[in-house]
């Protein structure tokens, strides 16, 4: 009968382990609740496509020698990337630690001692023990640690890929903003140089009685302008250069960009971001082992509940046997093994629990948020770049009318015909250069658009 009572406690608990072992042993797997994250797991499955435009080297989208020199320089000299790597090398080094832990712990102590006892000395006693003990990880508490350790190892290296990337982009960002204002500098420095021409026109044309003294203060006015507003394109050239100063991680200096400098991609034709391509993003990737990692916490979380089985063992030479001490020693092994099952630890670890499936439902809230957010990323990148293309071509015909405007209403005033006056010749330069200038910003944004698109779909490898 007592036996038939031992076998069924025995049988109690190991159902008990049968039915909740999948949640301390198993390993992780994206919950069946979760649409976006059933998807992404498709298409983590599904074959890569390496032509996609993400998916491509950036040697392959960055082909300006200058820009590709300019990018392996911040590579190999960026803080924010070496410490990047130095958080894989010590996530690694907390994953060697954890596989460590399935290994015993092997401790030497040595001791020796004398007592005097009302004025009398013993002999001298001595120990030399060597002490091994060993965590037998009967519930997953050591393996859950191992676990949760690789998922956070798995999750350094896609924030250092994370940080690539953004590296990879903040040049090419700054270089092609450096050409864009060396290109508006250059341009607004050749209007000013024809509005003083305009300026001298204007006082000719006073000297003739064509136009009144109000025509040349206008046209004063507004070449001081120009003037003023080139001051604040040095400014914004100055402030970039020592952004890029900053990305090559040296002191600040001028870098010799060139005006022309622009950047061709082919041309993007998609109505939608397949999952695949987001799930190639390093964010998405270290959410979802941030996740990984909220489960194997909860897993072990889960195996506090199970007792613990640890075994001892201490051997070696010593002379002191119970209370006699003989000389020379002897040899001695000792052997012990405990079993410790919590029964009442005030409630620490069914609040540990419930914490932890808190924390993993966070952590799945914040993994589909990346995913939506991901996706938000590219589709602002994509009618970024679309619609810059239109635009780029309305102002290209913008430009165009407004020169012939410019040429027209010069000629015509100089020619006194058609009551054309000096406020249509300034409208009309005043058009002119604002027409260009959207121009060059517009070139800009659509290199943006293309560089923030690239990023947002993981490149950078």
């Amino acid at each position: 009968m007592k036996f038939n009572k031992i076998s069924l406690a025995i049988a109690t608990v190991a159902a008990g382990i049968a039915f909740t072992g999948c949640n301390m042993y198993g390993k992780f797997k994206m919950p069946e609740d979760s649409a976006l994250g059933q998807e992404y797991v498709k298409a983590t499955e599904a074959q890569t496509d390496s032509t996609a435009f993400g998916n491509l080297k950036w040697q392959e989208v960055f082909t300006d020698p200058v820009l590709t020199d300019l990018i392996y320089q911040a590579l190999d000299n960026n803080k924010d990337l070496r410490n990047a790597k130095l958080n894989v090398d010590i996530a690694h080094a907390q994953l060697l630690g954890a596989r460590l832990s399935y290994l015993p712990s092997i401790a030497l102590a040595p001791n020796a001692g004398k007592a005097n006892y009302d004025g009398n000395w013993s002999a001298w006693s001595y120990q030399i023990p060597l002490a091994a003990s060993w965590e037998v990880d009967i519930f997953g508490k050591i393996l859950n640690s191992k676990r949760g350790a690789r998922a956070a190892y798995e999750m350094s290296k896609d924030y250092h890929q994370a940080v690539r990337s953004q590296i990879i982009g903040a040049v090419a960002n700054t270089y092609y903003a450096l050409a864009a204002l060396e290109n508006s500098l250059t341009l607004s420095r050749n209007t000013a140089e024809l509005w003083k021409q305009s300026v001298q026109t204007m006082k000719d044309l006073k000297e003739a009685g064509r136009v009144n003294e109000a025509a040349v203060v206008q046209s004063t006015a507004q070449y001081y302008s120009i003037l003023a507003s080139i001051t604040d394109l040095e400014v914004q050239l100055d402030q970039m250069n020592n952004t890029m100063s900053l990305l090559m991680n040296v002191m600040p200096q001028k870098w010799m960009v060139s005006a022309d400098a622009t950047l061709n991609v082919p041309e993007i034709l998609r109505e939608a971001i397949p999952m695949r391509e987001l799930a190639a993003r390093p964010d998405v990737r270290a959410a979802e082992q941030s996740l990984a990692a909220a489960y194997y916490t909860t897993a072990a979380a889960r195996s506090a509940f199970y007792p613990g089985l640890s075994i001892t063992a201490n051997g070696g030479f010593t002379n002191s046997v119970g209370s006699l001490i003989t000389n020379p020693g002897v040899w001695f092994v000792q052997l012990a093994g405990s079993l410790t099952a919590p029964l009442f630890s005030r409630g620490a670890n069914i609040s540990r629990l419930k914490a932890a499936k808190a924390q993993q439902q966070q952590a799945l809230n914040n993994f589909e948020y990346t995913i939506m957010s991901a996706s938000a990323e590219v589709g602002d990148a994509m009618t970024t770049y679309e619609k810059s293309i239109e635009k780029s071509d309305y102002l290209t015909e913008q430009v165009d009318n407004l020169e012939k405007s410019v040429e027209y209403t010069e000629e015509l005033l100089r020619l006194g015909t058609s009551g054309t006056t000096y406020l249509e010749v300034l409208t009309a330069q005043q058009n002119l250069l604002q027409s260009q200038l959207a121009e060059i910003s517009n070139n800009r944004a659509k290199a943006s658009a293309v560089i923030n698109l690239y990023q947002s779909l993981g490149g950078g490898r």
